[in-house]
Formats: structure tokens, C-alpha cells, sequence
């Protein structure tokens, strides 16, 4: 992939058939330029999470295209190959829940992404340390997962996510059970390395501690987006 940035045009989403189909996405446009932090925000059940799956090839649109870069990766259908190479490599995936695997520690939990993409354990395990220290968990290095709290298991899957700098980061409600000090640090992390590394994010969320953050927001309404501009007091 020689660029940056995300592209959606007319994205749709329908489950079932005939009378019983629903029609979750419509027709989503949206553009999150490299470096920038874009937030999606809107009722239960308008259609966020669902967008996201359909972007990071989770779960298959039924219409529409989606560009990664300068690559298109689905147009009524997927152009890409192996979409494990694609998630793994090119997109970041930060959760509400942490899906951490419960038989390996901290440090190991964030350095598998790596190791799989080929780096070797020390420089992997070097990444996964930078991180969990920018998020104020590394003195849980060494922990495994059920000795965590709520909270520091969310940083933990949120220094996952990051651990590849991926050219996108998809994240769903990633402050929801964090305090204010430990959101507004997520939020931050997320600026600096969208800037650093030309990085463009989605954050769907209803935290309104964040929400002035963002200079864009996408409010998604009935499987349709409306853009506005945000208030942007967030991290220059």
C-alpha cells in the first residue's frame, strides 16, 4: 500500500432476506485523511459498529467500496486476497471488550501482532514495553490478564492495537470504561500517532468527555452519515 487514509462511498449493509431483511447501512460516505482523528458517533443500533466490521473485514458489505491508501480493497465485492494479512498488517482494531488471550502475559499479549508479522521476540517485546508504558500499565509487564482490572485490561487491548502502527485504527467505544485522566491519555496516544506515523483513525463513541476532541465528527443515523465539524479543542 503506497498511501495513507481511508475512503467509504456508499457502503451498505443488509441481514436476511425478502420481508425480514434489515437494512443496517444504507449509504455511508466517509473520508479520514492520513493523521487524522475522526469521530462516529450516534444512537444504539444506527449502524456504528457494523461499519467498522465491514471496514476492517470483519464482515462482508453488501455494497458499496472502500479504499485503504491507494488501494481498493472491496468494490461489490473483496479485491484483496487474504484478509487475514490485511487485518493483521495494515489495520488497527481496538475494542469496548479487551479480548485478551488469557494463557499469555501482558507483554506477550501485545507482542504476538508483531511476532506474527515477522518482527523477532526482543524487537516485538521492546514495542509491546513502549507501549504499555505511554498507557501507565508497564508494571503489569508480567501479569497475566485475569490479575488485571477492567480498566487496565482496555489499556492493555489498546497498546495491542498500536503495537503494529498500522496505517488505520478502527476503535470502538475505546475510552468506555476508562476515568477521565486515563481517557483523555487514550485520546492523546491516538493524536500522536495518527501525526507521527500518518496514521487516519475512526473512534465510535458516546464518551462526551472526548467527543470536543475531534475537529470532524460523522454522526451515523438510520445506516446514513451526516459530517460536521467538531470543536477540535484536542492535542496539537
Amino acid at each position: 500500500m503506497s498511501g495513507r487514509g481511508i475512503r467509504i462511498e456508499g457502503v451498505r449493509k443488509r441481514y436476511g432476506q425478502g420481508d425480514t431483511a434489515v437494512d443496517a447501512l444504507k449509504s455511508v460516505d466517509m473520508l479520514v485523511a492520513p493523521g487524522e482523528v475522526v469521530g462516529l458517533i450516534g444512537p444504539s443500533g444506527s449502524g456504528k459498529s457494523t461499519l467498522l466490521k465491514c471496514l476492517g473485514a470483519v464482515t462482508d458489505p453488501t455494497g458499496g467500496r472502500m479504499t485503504l491508501g491507494d488501494d481498493v480493497i472491496y468494490d461489490d465485492g473483496w479485491k484483496v486476497r487474504d484478509l487475514r494479512a490485511l487485518r493483521r498488517d495494515k489495520i488497527g482494531f481496538v475494542f469496548q471488550a479487551p479480548y485478551l488471550i488469557p494463557f499469555l502475559d501482558v507483554t506477550d499479549n501485545v507482542a504476538l501482532l508483531p511476532m506474527l508479522a515477522g518482527v523477532n521476540n526482543t524487537e516485538s517485546r521492546a514495542k509491546a514495553l513502549e507501549l504499555l508504558t505511554a498507557l501507565d500499565v508497564q508494571h503489569r509487564a508480567r501479569a497475566m490478564p485475569s490479575q488485571l482490572s477492567g480498566g487496565e485490561q482496555q489499556r492493555v487491548a489498546i497498546a495491542r492495537g498500536l503495537v503494529n502502527r498500522p496505517p488505520v485504527i478502527l476503535a470502538d467505544e475505546p475510552t468506555a470504561p476508562l476515568d477521565s485522566v486515563r481517557a483523555m491519555a487514550v485520546i492523546r496516544i491516538l493524536n500522536e500517532m495518527a501525526r507521527k506515523y500518518q496514521t487516519a483513525v475512526i473512534v465510535v463513541t458516546h464518551d462526551e468527555k472526548i467527543i470536543p476532541t475531534f475537529k470532524r465528527i460523522y454522526h451515523i443515523r438510520d445506516g446514513v452519515t451526516h459530517e460536521e465539524v467538531g470543536q477540535g479543542l484536542g492535542f496539537e
